[in-house]
């Protein structure tokens, strides 16, 4: 067995390698980025994004370091009314780093507010938005975004990263996994107003504060789909293309139902102008036509506590999930 120091050596010789390594890929794909100014936006709540950031920030640099005098960034983190003490703390030490910002709301003002904010609080042509909880793992992350030759909005995806075992009874992570294909740019683009997150995206910033996000959305969901409504309805195309972010933290089972329940109050609250948007509202509609809705509302009735314990325990069953959010969303109002 090698002594202790030597083991250390070799890991700091392969760190070297790797960093070496990275910076010649990066002098040799950087030639032809596109995009020289990009305001990285990354809104969180209660989430520690220090690792986040020191990723995204390493990438830029590196960019950077080739084109020094063009090349210009920005990363801002807003908190959205976190109160976790401990995890501002941490987040705060971004403050520290160059070209970085930290800036805290107290009150939380929802999803579309926020990133309004910091569209607003932005000076590059480009932003780039990134949810608190993502992780990238691809060291071409941004060089890819910059390089692009798409313009106006581009869709980067999201795929699903976890441990299988681990998470094998852990809803979000079983739905998520189900619905895996549907994230690869080639589904997306089948459908791409449809399709449009806000995990993961790049948009112009004229754009972005002519059509910034409904704030009349407060609560958990759809704001993005809206706005992809807004873009289609405006002849803005949305670009998908393969470059995603992890998706690897996974609420509660409890919180996972929590924050379904609460989108599905929203999509019925917004369910006109969501029309044809959402696969879901799309199937309710069917059903009312049908004549079905009172005997799914009626069964609903009958078994909502029994499935939600399911959905919320330790063993919840993906299918009993989907029966619970048809059943849920009809009996609304």
């Amino acid at each position: 067995m090698l002594p202790t120091t030597q083991i250390k050596f070799i890991k700091y010789l392969y760190y070297f390698l790797f960093l070496l390594l990275l910076r010649i890929i990066s002098h040799n794909i950087v030639e032809n980025i596109t995009k020289e100014e990009l305001s990285i936006l990354i809104p969180t709540y209660n989430f520690v994004c220090k690792r986040l950031v020191e990723c995204i920030k390493r990438q830029a640099d590196l960019i950077k370091e080739s084109f020094p005098d063009s090349f210009r960034y920005e990363i801002i983190i807003a908190e959205d009314g976190s109160f976790d003490m401990d995890t501002i703390k941490e987040n705060k030490a971004i403050e520290s780093l160059e070209n970085c910002k930290h800036i805290i709301y107290t009150v939380n003002e929802g999803r579309a507010v926020i990133r309004n904010k910091l569209a607003r609080l932005s000076k590059f042509r480009w932003l780039l938005f990134i949810d608190s909880d993502m992780t990238v793992d691809n060291e071409s992350f941004l060089l890819y975004y910059l390089k692009t030759s798409f313009d106006t909005v581009i869709d980067g995806g999201v795929k699903i990263k976890g441990d299988k075992h681990f998470l094998r009874n852990n809803l979000r992570f079983i739905y998520e996994k189900s619905a895996e294909h549907y994230h690869t740019a080639q589904m997306r683009r089948k459908t791409p107003y449809c399709h449009f997150h806000t995990a993961n995206f790049m948009i112009l910033r004229e754009v972005m504060l002519k059509f910034p996000f409904d704030e009349r959305f407060k609560n958990y969901g759809y704001e993005d789909i809206l706005l992809g409504k807004t873009l289609n309805e405006n002849s803005l195309k949305i670009s998908h293309i393969e470059n995603p972010v992890s998706f690897e933290v996974f609420e509660s089972n409890e919180r996972f139902v929590q924050k379904t329940e609460e989108g599905l109050n929203t999509l019925y609250y917004f369910r006109n102008e969501l029309s044809g948007y959402s696969k879901l509202l799309d199937i309710a509609n069917k059903i009312e036509k049908t004549g079905f809705k009172k005997i799914i509302v009626f069964v609903h009735k009958i078994l909502r506590t029994t499935e939600r314990k399911n959905i919320a325990g330790n063993k919840p069953s993906l299918l009993i999930f989907k029966l619970y959010k048809i059943g849920f969303y009809l009996s609304i109002n």
